[in-house]
């Protein structure tokens, strides 16, 4: 399996050379040369496998050449091993062919913990093998970055700086990544918006002797080995819901793109999607596109959702990519006049395309309280505030009662408790591994939204240094 960027003018790699480079080298994201399938056969057989079998099975063609076989299982095994629930990734049915789907009992309570905890056992595997060292720098709105930590905390060969935007992030979310006691791992409080800190990541990448001194590389969902570990998930809730015979639709909250871009995948590959619909709070840049036929960057404005306050969805790119068929050099010019304008007009026919493939919703902060209120009245289920997003557009975005749709809850409830206890009452707890979280002591750096003084910050607590390019 080779690798692309959706820019074309960056050299195909191998999948653990696209693993350690995140961002493609021309400034664009890597997508595979083609998709793998999946057969009707393949699909029933997944019936007998849990959830590592399921994504041991997802990962192979993709890392196809690059790790063994059985390392890749005892890798994703090991990664699965800690999560809190037996099943990894629970079901639970919330009204007639209505689903949930729980992705939030890994360790730092986020969907992100699923393709994480295997990214980083494979980044050291990869790096074991080339006796290298790498220093991943990432963007976080707010899950990414503890997830991030958890994933590669003292590990002997990776050094990690997340940048995050000061006070924009809920209290738990900014204690899980600065109450990290390892040596290896930095929290950046950058004075600005999940944006702003995802420049500062780009151009750091962009930034040709600074990438090469230090080794750069990115776990966030840039990084492709992320949106293929997530792919697993889509393919598990299928199958598990009738997949081949019946298909199966999927409402997702999102900000970055990268959640719902893996799903995208799994149809790429075969899986039998009858919908897919964008969730998206008041930064609701991709909504707005699917009405308009334009992505235009408005103000990052704050939420009850902060995971989802983006304007600029990184992720995005791979699906232009195809709507572009696959030129780069077109994506390249259409990308650098977005970044200078702020706007980008698809052509009709693009629009078109892209609306036969997603539905979009947008749910206010008053319409995320009340769907909680109204999902715990109904189910005494309690959810947090981005899954009360994909709640809402399941049930908006549902036309065919017949076909099961499925809500993704991406975090945990008590990761958002303020908002949680507004609605329902009831404050919710977090679990008894982190019971201790608000007592814990905080390191971070606050830093202005300036570049040369997080590469100085980055260069200077960083120990790798002469990697080659």
């Amino acid at each position: 399996m080779r690798y692309v960027s959706t820019r074309g003018a960056a050299p195909a790699l191998a999948f653990d050379d696209v693993l350690l480079a995140g961002l493609a080298r021309d400034g664009g994201l890597y997508v595979p040369e083609e998709w793998p399938a999946l057969t009707a056969d393949d699909l029933r057989s997944f019936a007998r496998c849990d959830y590592a079998e399921t994504t041991t099975r997802i990962l192979s063609p993709f890392v196809d050449g690059a790790i063994a076989e059985d390392d890749l299982a005892a890798i994703v095994a090991d990664a699965y091993r800690g999560f809190a629930h037996a099943a990894v990734v629970p079901l639970k049915q919330l009204g007639a062919n209505q689903w949930l789907m729980e992705l939030f009992h890994g360790p730092t309570l986020a969907f992100k913990d699923l393709a994480l905890q295997v990214v980083g056992r494979l980044f050291d595997h990869v790096l074991a093998k080339r006796g290298r060292r790498v220093t991943i720098v990432g963007a976080t709105s707010g899950d990414t970055g503890s997830a991030a930590m958890e994933a590669c905390r003292d590990r002997a060969a990776i050094d990690v700086f997340i940048l995050f935007p000061e006070g924009r992030v809920s209290e738990v979310q900014r204690r899980q990544m600065t109450t990290v006691d390892s040596p290896n791992v930095h929290a950046i409080a950058v004075r600005g918006t999940f944006d702003d800190c995802q420049d500062l990541v780009k151009a750091m990448f962009n930034d040709a002797p600074f990438r090469d001194r230090h080794g750069l590389s990115a776990v966030n969902s840039i990084n492709w080995a992320r949106i293929a570990a997530q792919i697993a998930y889509y393919v598990w809730a299928a199958v598990a819901l009738g997949a081949p015979g019946r298909a199966v639709s999927f409402a997702v909250p999102t900000g970055n793109f990268g959640n719902v871009l893996a799903a995208h995948a799994a149809r790429h590959m075969g899986l039998p999607i009858a919908g897919l619909a964008i969730g998206t709070n008041r930064n609701d840049i991709l909504t707005r596109f699917l009405e308009t036929g334009s992505l235009s960057i408005g103000t990052v404005e704050p939420s009850l959702s902060p995971s989802m306050d983006i304007q600029v969805s990184s992720n995005f790119e791979r699906l232009l990519f195809e709507l572009y068929d696959r030129d780069g050099a077109a994506l390249a010019g259409a990308m650098a006049d977005f970044r200078r304008d702020g706007r980008l007009a698809l052509s009709t026919a693009q629009w078109q395309r892209a609306r036969a493939g997603f539905a979009g919703h947008r749910l206010d902060d008053a319409g995320t309280l009340a769907t909680i209120r109204r999902v715990w009245q109904a189910t005494g289920e309690i959810i947090d505030p981005h899954s009360a997003i994909g709640v809402a557009t399941a049930e908006a975005c549902h036309p065919d009662r017949a076909v099961p749709m499925v809500a993704l809850a991406c975090a945990h409830p008590a990761k958002f408790p303020d908002a949680v206890e507004r609605a329902t009452g009831i404050r919710p707890p977090l679990p008894g591994r982190l019971a201790d979280l608000m007592d814990r002591p905080e390191r971070m750096t606050v830093l202005p939204n300036d570049l040369a003084a997080v590469e100085a910050f980055v260069a200077d607590r960083s120990q790798t240094v002469g990697v080659p390019a």
